[in-house]
């Protein structure tokens, strides 16, 4: 809905130069000075001083700049509301899946789920998961993907800006690979971590991780390892360089080469449903789908003999 041409200015002023505008929107740079120049044509304004230190804003490219990233905004946003608008009378839950977020937790129970909302159908919508990505993905739930499954505690909800639904306690476990001693074990306690270099998620993401790292961190025959980001690359550093890692155990299938082991303490991280704090009517009636499924769920265990 907007102008290219102003997409392209954006991105020249942020970029500061027209070749790496020209490297960021996979075009040349002739192109890129020729739709510069168009609008200021249009717009009967210069809008940047060309110099040989690269480009500056003008007043005018300046005032532009603050305008054009609002109408880009809200352009989004209307399209957005757009398609939301079909998804709804489409009555399609769009639920996101990447490694660290398997959809398999939802699919196992979308039958029972299908029984208290017969009119609503999925759609799995893949996902990188890099850093900056799955940040985004979680601050703005309910635009292109309404729902993910994975670990979270209040910790991670506040960082992330959104809610949670917890369906289920997962055992912290420790990942090592299958050619690691420790891997001839079917359990471990803290005593077989002694020696061990132990790669672990920064301080301050979990307030459940950091109940481990608090534990462990009296130990001096334990080496703990910082982490920025939960993601493929760190499973391939810890399998290759043979270490531990604290996981848990429904990334057992994250990496072929290692082995998700249970240790003998009590920590756990909660694990379910992450939302918009503001999810629509739909994305509402199918949260408490699956809430009437857990207390089914939890009803049937306790009255199994």
């Amino acid at each position: 809905m907007v102008d290219r041409h102003v997409e392209t200015f954006l991105c020249v002023a942020d970029a500061g130069s027209f070749n790496k505008a020209a490297n960021e929107l996979f075009i040349t740079p002739a192109a890129v000075i020729k739709q510069i120049n168009a609008l200021e044509a249009d717009l009967g304004v210069p809008l940047f001083v060309r110099g040989h230190r690269g480009l500056v804003l003008t007043k005018a490219g300046e005032s532009l700049c603050k305008d054009a990233r609002f109408m880009l905004e809200y352009s989004r946003k209307a399209v957005q509301r757009a398609k939301n608008a079909l998804r709804e009378e489409q009555n399609v839950v769009r639920i996101g899946t990447s490694p660290m977020t398997p959809a398999q937790l939802l699919t196992d129970l979308w039958p029972q789920i299908h029984e208290h909302c017969s009119d609503i159908s999925f759609r799995l919508v893949p996902f990188d998961n890099t850093p900056q990505n799955a940040q985004e993905i979680l601050r703005s739930l309910g635009e292109h993907i309404d729902v993910v499954t994975g670990p979270f505690d209040e910790t991670l909800l506040r960082l992330r800006q959104c809610a949670g639904f917890e369906i289920s306690r997962e055992p912290i476990c420790c990942a090592v690979s299958i050619y690691h001693p420790l891997a001839a074990k079917n359990e471990l306690t803290a005593e077989d971590l002694a020696g061990e270099a132990l790669m672990m998620i920064h301080r301050g993401w979990s307030a459940s991780m950091d109940a481990v790292r608090d534990e462990l961190s009296g130990r001096p025959d334990i080496q703990i390892e910082d982490f920025d980001f939960y993601d493929v690359d760190v499973f391939n550093q810890c399998e290759q360089q043979r270490k531990v890692m604290l996981v848990i155990e429904k990334w057992s299938c994250v990496h072929p080469m290692m082995k998700v082991l249970p240790v003998n303490w009590n920590h756990v991280f909660p694990f379910g449903v992450l939302y918009s704090p503001e999810p629509s009517p739909l994305v509402k009636r199918f949260l408490a789908a699956v809430r009437q499924v857990k207390q089914e769920t939890k009803q049937g265990a306790s009255s199994a003999p």
